[in-house]
């Protein structure tokens, strides 16, 4: 289907990105940009389109000097109102790290997943 023919529920999974740094690196990965959509007022978003590797993605990222789990709600709340069908959420980009029983060295992927307890 070509980019201009696609709707806003096309699109399934979402990215965030809490630096424009790590904006840049999502978009210097994409196959193929798609046209921007109209949104809604209520929506502040600045969105890429794109399909990665037949994935439908919809690219945002915080507002500059705006960080934090407040911010990343409120990004994520706007672009699911604007793109319904949204069904994965990802959060990439770089982290900085501290020594630990983990060994974790730059260049690992690391993958959390929610539990009870934060120390988990």
């Amino acid at each position: 289907m070509p980019p201009s023919a696609l709707s806003h529920d096309d699109y399934t999974v979402a990215w965030i990105c809490a630096l424009p740094l790590e904006m840049t690196a999502a978009t210097a990965m994409l196959d193929q940009v798609h046209d921007r959509l109209p949104q809604p007022e209520s929506d502040n978003n600045a969105y890429t389109l794109d399909c990665v590797y037949g994935h439908h993605v919809v690219i945002a990222c915080l507002p500059s000097g705006v960080y934090g789990t407040t911010s990343a709600a409120t990004a994520v709340a706007e672009m699911r109102s604007t793109f319904a069908s949204l069904r994965f959420g990802l959060m990439v980009g770089i982290e900085g790290g501290v020594p630990g029983k983990t060994d974790i060295r730059l260049g690992d992927v690391v993958i959390s997943k929610p539990t009870n307890y934060s120390w988990e």
